[in-house]
């Protein structure tokens, strides 16, 4: 499902500033999709964390080769061994059980999301093991489409800031904020084309 918001942000990013104008026309059919199930996102999310979009699918595909049904109870009945046998850290094998319980306690309310500020979202979520802000940033942007997200601790936006907009020069969050102003209140489309325009696969989780 896309942002319903999408085809007016791609407008106004494209009409006030030349390397969105450019990246948009890049990528005329590309959009941000979300998968539609909330535990599945934030369990991609912890996968994804500090490895590359490509081996992030890749170990994705193990576990859900090995899991074919992925659901909080389905991941708390695995056992670690199996799970790390997919490529995961023991680590990330902990967070997601924690995740799973969470779920199933009931502590992360779905239904109580649509009314909350991003902020309060964040503060909920980053009471799992291994939900940082960025996972939480990430929850924000592709599942609940909240359309003006920008996950300042991001690598790869942090390089293609760089890239596209400093001649490759070093950025800082404060320059980011500065960059980034133009785009509100759409900073998570730009964010996606700036990711979309360092991967040849699109970005999702």
């Amino acid at each position: 499902m896309t942002p319903q918001y999408w085809t007016q942000a791609t407008q106004e990013l494209a009409a006030c500033d030349p390397v969105m104008h450019q990246l948009i026309e890049q990528f005329p059919d590309a959009t941000l999709v979300s998968r539609g199930c909330a535990f599945t996102t934030l369990a991609r999310s912890i996968v994804g964390q500090q490895i590359s979009v490509k081996a992030a699918e890749s170990v994705w595909q193990k576990v859900i080769g090995t899991i074919p049904e992925i659901t909080p109870y389905t991941i708390a009945a695995t056992e670690q061994e199996l799970l790390r046998s997919c490529g995961l850290s023991a680590r990330k094998v902990t967070y997601l059980h924690d995740l799973s319980r969470h779920f199933r306690e009931g502590d992360l309310n779905e239904t109580a999301w649509e009314d909350l500020d991003d902020e309060s979202i964040i503060k909920q979520l980053i009471q799992v093991k291994g939900i940082g802000r960025w996972t939480a940033e990430m929850f924000l942007i592709f599942h609940l489409h909240r359309p003006d997200v920008l996950p300042l601790d991001d690598i790869g936006l942090q390089r293609a800031m760089s890239l596209h907009y400093l001649d490759k020069q070093p950025v800082d969050k404060k320059i980011m904020l500065e960059l980034a102003k133009p785009w509100e209140p759409w900073r998570s489309v730009a964010t996606w084309y700036l990711w979309r325009s360092l991967d040849p696969l699109p970005v999702a989780y």
